[in-house]
């Protein structure tokens, strides 16, 4: 990378990172803005190029890492067979449908070349959808749908993408020897990420340090992609892989990983995320420059096809799919017929993202009707975020689909558990008084702390469920508690600070002090 790529980058993040602390501030979907800003930048700075490599390799594996550590194993099985219609059936249905629609525009584009555009723009990014979709109070089930299918439907598109590349440059499709190769991929990405996450769990278990164990969390997905895609195997398989599987078994590791852990991949996100949206919006000039031998109007007409046969063809999946699935199935177990709304919901949030353009951007530069594939990706990817995107919330309203009843069970069944784990910490508590014997005075303080914390703590989960206020709306003593202890917890700092100044206290244990009050405040603000 040359010192001018560098540069260039750099004011990139900086400018993207400025971007999403306003939406953030604001309480505006970040990935929305980060192309807004970028669309309406691109003509006022020099290109940037968006390297496919830097996407596939440095971008991708981490936050599907994160996402995948951050996920449901046990949701994710719930609603395997509606993930799995839709990352690969749903996959494989769009690329058709948009290939063949594609072809008929442009009879001229090899069939090939016409599938790989279909392979690029299907699989949606569900980033910008899950943000609004958590933010506005999306049921769980929905939620986890969108998030398993963006976890596996790149592995299906990407692989497709290869299948068609290959036969638009060699110019033959060979039906079997691309059903050979998807099967290949998916089996060979799935065996090496359950060897990775095997002999990463092995090494956490003789590790115990929360650093070094961090730091190996950094590496994995660059490993487990690297290696499956060394082999020819879905990298995103693997990294996905090996991130359920660890993130399922995080409870095993020790409370500092957890915690450093939750902030590492919180920042990580954050950061790669702002970069890439702002990224796509940035291609704007370099993508229409590409276009030549087309009119204005000509192209138009084609981009607004594409994306509407891209947004239509996944409720011509959608609805049949889920109704069908539900006779077959569903009705037999006596579930009940599943609610128009949430199908609408999850029809609509078919956002497209930066993998689908850095695909594009792959297409070898010597293929024929490169451009108008480069085009037509950039806007399908620009229109479902930007028409999509902003809608999203208003449909959400609109249809009244939330969660709310899903939030007070899970506010009861917190207060039951943390119920049942008070008695069971108490009779700890109980039996190792009775085995060590009477204590004395001291002792007995110390004890009575401890079973103040866990009645608080318990107390705490209970009050929850009336939103922290008692009859009258005064305040519960949980909330008070608070209220008060985060008041102490300023004063103390700024003590401790003020003695720092004062050269009365080294920097080094202000530091340990600050973590041990911001430990505190952390446990207060859950």
């Amino acid at each position: 990378m040359n010192p001018t790529m560098g540069l260039q980058l750099l004011l990139v993040a900086a400018g993207a990172v400025a971007v999403a602390a306003v939406a953030r501030r604001k309480g505006w979907p970040a990935p929305l803005l980060l192309v807004a800003a970028g669309l309406l930048v691109s003509p006022l700075v020099p290109a940037v190029p968006l390297d496919p490599q830097l996407v596939l390799f440095v971008f991708l594996p981490p936050l599907l890492y994160s996402a995948a550590l951050d996920s449901s194993y046990l949701r994710l099985r719930d609603v395997k067979r509606a993930v799995a219609l839709l990352s690969v059936g749903l996959v494989l249905f769009t690329t058709a449908v948009v290939g063949l629609v594609v072809h008929l525009l442009l009879p001229d584009l090899p069939l090939a070349a016409a599938f790989a555009l279909g392979a690029i723009i299907a699989p949606p990014d569900a980033v910008a959808a899950v943000a609004v979709g958590r933010r506005l109070g999306l049921p769980r089930r929905a939620l986890t749908i969108l998030i398993g299918e963006s976890l596996f439907n790149d592995a299906t598109a990407l692989t497709l993408y290869r299948v068609a590349i290959g036969a638009a440059v060699g110019g033959t499709v060979d039906l079997l020897e691309g059903v050979g190769e998807f099967l290949y991929s998916a089996a060979a990405g799935v065996a090496i990420g359950l060897a990775l996450a095997f002999l990463f769990a092995w090494i956490f278990r003789h590790t115990r340090d929360s650093l070094v164990e961090n730091t190996l969390m950094l590496l994995i997905p660059f490993a487990a992609y690297l290696a499956a895609e060394s082999v020819h195997a879905s990298g995103v398989i693997a990294v996905v892989i090996v991130g359920l599987y660890l993130g399922n078994q995080m409870h095993k590791r020790g409370f500092g990983t957890r915690l450093v852990s939750d902030a590492v991949w919180k920042v990580t996100d954050f950061f790669l995320e702002a970069i890439v949206f702002a990224l796509i919006g940035l291609q704007l000039v370099t993508v229409i420059k590409g276009i030549g031998g087309y009119g204005a109007w000509e192209v138009a007409l084609y981009a607004v096809v594409v994306f509407l046969v891209t947004v239509l063809s996944r409720f011509v999946w959608m609805f049949p799919v889920t109704y069908l699935t539900w006779l077959f199935t569903g009705r037999r177990r006596d579930e009940p017929a599943p609610a128009p709304a949430p199908t609408v919901i999850i029809s609509w949030a078919g956002m497209r993202g930066v993998v689908s353009l850095a695909a594009a951007f792959a297409i070898p530069v010597g293929m024929p009707d490169r451009d108008i594939l480069l085009f037509l990706t950039f806007t399908t990817v620009i229109g479902t975020l930007l028409v999509q995107g902003t809608t999203f919330p208003a449909l959400i309203r609109r249809l009244r689909v939330t969660s709310e009843q899903e939030q007070y069970e899970d506010r009861l069944a917190e207060a039951a558990a943390q119920q049942a784990a008070l008695a069971a910490g108490t009779e700890v508590l109980d039996r190792l008084i009775e085995a060590e014997g009477e204590p004395d005075e001291i002792q007995k303080q110390v004890i009575d702390q401890l079973r103040e914390k866990s009645w608080r703590r318990s107390l705490t989960a209970w009050e929850r469920l009336g939103g922290g206020t008692a009859q009258g709306g005064a305040e519960t003593p949980s909330t008070l508690y608070r209220r008060l202890r985060r008041e102490m917890l300023q004063a103390e700092r700024e003590t401790f600070v003020r003695l720092r100044d004062e050269r009365r206290l080294d920097d080094e244990v202000l530091r340990e002090v600050m973590a041990e009050l911001d430990f505190e405040e952390a446990i207060l603000e859950r």
